[in-house]
């Protein structure tokens, strides 16, 4: 076992990191080679494995093995432990100038033990354009040993002139066996793990939950309700509060349970012990208000994603409705419910279907966009009963 290990069927990535490091090595040594560079830009659909693959790289260049996964270095490495490694990922909505600012400083700091400096940007994407723009002087004259790497759904999400200074490494969708296989390595049953594989469409993190959390599996159901209850136009608009509904609880259920610890740390870390009547300590009250806001930035972008999720599911739904209209000699990704699924593919046609998964996948572009997610989603349900 490697660090590489957790990267499910992305095999051309692995032989590239791994090339990259031994390049690594080399440099070190005194040499030269154009297998490794400073800056890397992962892009893949959610569930690929994009820091996933990040970590491993930058565990594999602290590790004097290359990226054994046994090692100190290894372990630390991937936990976001290490000295030479800063892991980054926003629980805001997006970063801003002095967030890019701080990464770089952080960036130019030599590495201890003469090692490589890595920082990891999980979510790029979420980067400003003001923040891009901060980061360009460091990719441009990067430190002798500083490294970028650059998490984001694709290359269309960055700056061109970021892209450009970045060694692109493009990861897949898992092959829907390989996720399976990966699962019932873990102990869950093959014919679970067969079915979240393809029901979580290649997200490994969302086959897991599927196979192993029945809340996660109510969800799912409960958005896949969603088809049958559009006959009417109250339905739509009752189909749709319940729907974002329960996705603000569920990333509600998510944020609650770290917002108390959070605060409680920051109490303890200004020496308030709560006691009542005792004075605050200076700075603390600063602290939680800013803390607070980071929550509800977190809780935002948490429904967000939930209610993204939701969508996919929906997509993925409507689009065995259209092969079986077709007659494609494809499996269906929701085969649990493939009564449901010839039921409304009788009842209509295909335009009408591309026209349901359009509205799909708009109302997901304008949640992106900030549109009000009851808002967006009251759109696509009137267009879903109009087909």
């Amino acid at each position: 076992m490697t660090v590489f290990s957790d990267l499910i069927g992305q095999e051309p990535v692995v032989e590239t990191l791994t090339n990259a490091v031994t390049a690594a090595r080399l440099i070190t040594s005194g040499g030269e080679s154009a297998a490794m560079t400073h800056a890397w830009l992962f892009t893949g659909p959610p569930g690929s494995g994009r820091s996933v693959a990040a970590r491993a790289f930058a565990a594999a260049l602290q590790c004097p093995n290359g990226g054994c996964g046994e090692c100190h270095e290894c372990h630390t490495a991937l936990a976001g432990a290490h000295a030479n490694v800063d892991l980054v990922s926003t629980d805001k909505l997006s970063y801003g100038v002095s967030d890019a600012r701080d990464l770089v400083a952080r960036a130019a700091l030599a590495p201890a033990g003469g090692g490589w400096q890595v920082v990891i940007v999980e979510d790029a994407d979420r980067l400003t354009e003001q923040a891009l723009n901060a980061l360009l002087k460091a990719l441009e004259e990067p430190p002798p040993r500083g490294v970028w790497l650059l998490c984001a759904p694709s290359t269309e999400d960055l700056l061109p002139t970021i892209r450009s200074r970045c060694r692109v490494i493009a990861l897949r969708v898992p092959p829907y066996d390989a996720v399976a296989s990966y699962l019932a390595r873990e102990g869950i049953d093959p014919q679970v793990a067969g079915f979240a594989a393809r029901a979580a469409q290649g997200h490994v993190g969302r086959a897991r939950r599927l196979a192993t959390d029945p809340t996660a599996a109510s969800w799912r159901r409960e958005v896949l309700a969603m088809p049958t209850q559009v006959a009417t136009i109250s339905g739509c608009f009752e189909a749709a509060s319940t729907l974002v509904a329960a996705a603000k609880a569920e990333a509600a259920a998510v944020s609650e349970a770290l917002d108390e610890d959070e605060k409680a740390a920051v109490r303890q870390s200004y020496g308030d012990l709560g006691g009542r009547g005792a004075p605050k300590p200076r700075g603390v009250a600063g602290a939680i208000s800013e803390l607070e806001k980071r929550q509800r930035s977190r809780a935002t972008r948490t429904q967000r994603d939930v209610l993204d999720r939701a969508l996919l599911d929906l997509a993925s739904f409507y689009r065995d409705v259209l092969m079986t209209q077709l007659g494609a000699p494809v499996d269906l990704i929701n085969s649990d419910l493939n009564q449901t699924v010839r039921s409304i593919a009788n009842e209509t046609y295909p335009e009408a279907t591309l026209r349901r998964i359009e509205a799909v996948l708009a109302a997901r572009e304008a949640i992106d966009t900030n549109v009000a997610p009851l808002l967006a989603v009251e759109a696509m349900a009137v267009t879903l009963r109009a087909g």
